[in-house]
């Protein structure tokens, strides 16, 4: 029984523009699928990963047609559905036997309207996959349908059948490491945006699934549980780090919604690291809530050199809007103190907040330049499907049609107090004026000492220029509904 898991073709362009797309595209390893393919792998079952950010629709059909597996597993995202079910229908017209089924933050919130939209698919997988995948391996393998296979939604008949919930897994520490061997020598490409790392290659890596917080635009895999956090040991977190050294990796991206939601476990976690004496540079993100100076001089001795902090706005009216549950004055504190400390800090801010005005957009700005991050984002809030804004979308504002909108990029939500060409605007601005600060110009010259650090300063200027040059650089011609 042999399975291909398989991210479709996309390109660079597809998310952001071209003007700017090399100073922002993010290549993190695809750590769903590799902890699923780690399960299908334990089980005694073949797997093979390709991944359509390095190939092209062609050259992945190609391998499937060569190699027939029994089974495909696609992985979508809102922005990625198109694409999903054109790689669906391409393989079924290579052989109509494949089992092709499809996971990922979209399917999972949208699990009968897939198979709706898609007569291609034949199961769509709705929660966590280790174990579920491995069932539906088990069940073709015997000739038998999906009936009884929790967590799937499938077609039988012509008709479209859904199994109840699959329970979220508790115990973490029993799931294989991710399969990053399937990366081979293409673990190398797989980098965060420039200036956003320092050393490769990068693994990614999770201590803990699900969130104890309750932002109004975040998708969580379970709204029954939507505050529940799922801890690994840290003994087990080291584990897996110590193997990421032994494969080569030299950086590590912690992507756990927030390392800090536990203060203890987190602190253990730093302490651990160094008492192990292990030779990586890591990143994490926290929510500034949840730090302090002794946590984040203990992730600095420990080797993390870089933090995000969400900061979302610079008007509290607005974090209130989306239930951040933090305060402006908890931002400048925790960004202050992480750069006091060593630490490089991101911040990512949000247009189109409900609520929010075009002047509490320039009031974010301000806000932005004013606590000085050392990399800053400003995104277009946008209402993935799951989502509280999503499910109550016409009490807050409107909605793009569009799913190629669901980006970050594509200002999908506009809210009633705002037009989506003052989200366009606002976000250029943003760029424009933080990046073209004097001081901050001059401090990216003096702190650059490798050739990374110059090409992610090139890339910058080069995307700065398209900034200041093209008025209208965010701007996509499409409706909203």
């Amino acid at each position: 029984m042999k399975c291909f898991l398989v991210v479709p073709a996309w390109l660079p362009e597809d998310i952001f523009s071209a003007k700017t797309a090399g100073s922002q595209i993010n290549y993190w390893q695809p750590l769903g699928l590799l902890y699923i393919a780690a399960s299908v792998k334990q089980a005694g079952y073949e797997v093979r990963f390709l991944n359509g950010a390095f190939m092209r629709n062609a050259e992945i059909m190609k391998e499937i047609e060569k190699e027939r597996p029994d089974i495909v597993g696609l992985y979508s995202t809102t922005f990625g559905w198109k694409k999903a079910k054109e790689a669906a229908r391409a393989i079924k017209e290579i052989d109509k036997n494949i089992f092709v089924c499809v996971g990922g933050p979209y399917p999972i919130a949208m699990q009968e309207k897939c198979l709706e939209d898609c007569d291609w698919l034949d199961a769509v997988v709705t929660g966590e996959g280790e174990y579920t995948l491995v069932e539906m391996m088990e069940r073709l393998s015997e000739g038998k349908g999906m009936e009884g296979v929790l967590g799937v939604v499938y077609r039988e008949g012509g008709e479209i059948r859904k199994n109840p919930l699959r329970p979220l897994i508790e115990d973490l520490d029993s799931l294989p490491f991710p399969a990053r061997d399937l990366l081979g020598e293409g673990a190398i490409k797989y980098v965060p945006p420039p200036a956003t790392y320092k050393r490769k290659p990068v693994a990614v890596m999770i201590t803990s699934r699900g969130c104890n917080r309750k932002c109004l635009f975040c998708f969580q895999i379970d709204k029954t549980r939507k505050s529940g956090v799922r801890y690994r040991s840290v003994e087990n977190v080291m584990e897996e780090i110590e193997l990421c050294l032994k494969q080569g990796y030299r950086e590590i991206k912690f992507i756990d919604d927030t390392l800090a939601a536990n203060y203890d476990r987190a602190m253990q976690i730093a302490k651990e690291i160094k008492a192990r004496k292990l030779d990586f540079t890591w990143f994490a993100s926290a929510c500034v809530s949840q730090v302090d100076r002794p946590l984040l001089e203990a992730f600095k001795e420990a080797g993390c050199w870089s933090i995000l902090f969400g900061a979302e706005s610079g008007v509290q009216k607005n974090l209130n809007a989306i239930k951040k549950g933090i305060t402006l004055e908890q931002t400048r504190k925790a960004v202050k103190t992480a750069k006091e400390v060593g630490l490089k800090v991101l911040t990512p801010f949000l247009f189109g907040i409900p609520g929010q005005t075009y002047e509490d957009g320039l009031k974010t700005i301000e806000f932005a330049c004013e606590i000085d991050p050392d990399v800053a984002n400003f995104h277009a809030l946008t209402p993935f499907p799951g989502s509280e804004l999503y499910d109550n979308i016409e009490k807050y504002g409107t909605m793009s049609t569009d799913s190629s909108d669901f980006t970050y990029q594509g200002a999908a939500f506009v809210p009633y107090t705002m037009t989506r060409e003052e989200i366009w605007k606002l976000r250029q601005l943003a760029f424009k004026k933080f990046y073209s600060r004097p001081k901050y110009i001059w401090g990216r010259i003096l702190r650059m000492r490798t050739k990374d650090d110059l090409k992610a300063a090139l890339q910058g200027a080069k995307s700065l220029f398209w900034l200041w040059v093209k008025g209208d650089i965010f701007r996509k011609d499409k409706g909203v509904s």
